[in-house]
């Protein structure tokens, strides 16, 4: 039998009970496994809106549409959602979702995953980049976007992948902001 790789998923191995991720302070946490995420997200907002020119309007649209994505996200496996608001505006420049997804129809070997999902990616200027990664909690399908980043990381145990979902619409996934994100991504770590 092969032993596997460093870094290779060993399907032997047990679950993990937790995972650690590093995510630098400015960014606002929403525990999405707790019923208080909604007063969590209202007080993200009222934080951001507090002494700045946000109308009352714009303020109800970033709710809505955070509590939109986070409903969502809490329907395909979500656990965590951060944000990071820099902007003078209170726009929102960076999210990230994160998500549990078990395997399921999704295949457990990530060079497959990878191609699995380079076949669904549409020709043209707006197709996504996928690819293999070696992250120190193991490997991981890397799919960069103009404006997101998806990490789907394999977790030990055949449990299923730990999906890092980052987004940028302000600035976009390139340059700082693509760096900062592979960097909070390479910091994931299982708890045993």
């Amino acid at each position: 039998m092969k032993e596997p790789a460093a870094g290779d998923a060993d399907p032997t191995a047990a679950a993990p009970r937790d995972y650690r991720l590093l995510v630098p302070r400015e960014w606002f946490r929403v525990d999405l496994m707790r019923d208080r995420w909604r007063s969590q997200l209202k007080m993200f907002v009222d934080r951001q809106s507090e002494g700045r020119n946000v109308s009352a309007e714009l303020a109800r649209d970033v709710w809505t549409a955070l509590r939109n994505t986070a409903e969502a996200g809490r329907a395909r496996g979500a656990m965590e959602f951060f944000l990071l608001t820099i902007s003078p505006d209170g726009g929102l420049p960076a999210s990230l979702l994160v998500s549990l997804v078990p395997l399921g129809d999704t295949p457990a070997d990530p060079e497959q995953y990878a191609a699995w999902l380079e076949l669904r990616e549409p020709e043209g200027a707006g197709r996504r980049e996928v690819s293999v990664v070696e992250l120190t909690a193991g490997p991981a399908v890397r799919v960069l976007g103009a404006a997101t980043l998806n990490v789907h990381v394999l977790m030990p145990g055949g449990v299923g992948y730990l999906t890092l979902s980052f987004a940028s619409p302000l600035t976009g996934m390139a340059g700082p902001m693509e760096r900062l994100c592979d960097a909070i991504a390479g910091s994931l770590r299982w708890v045993q």
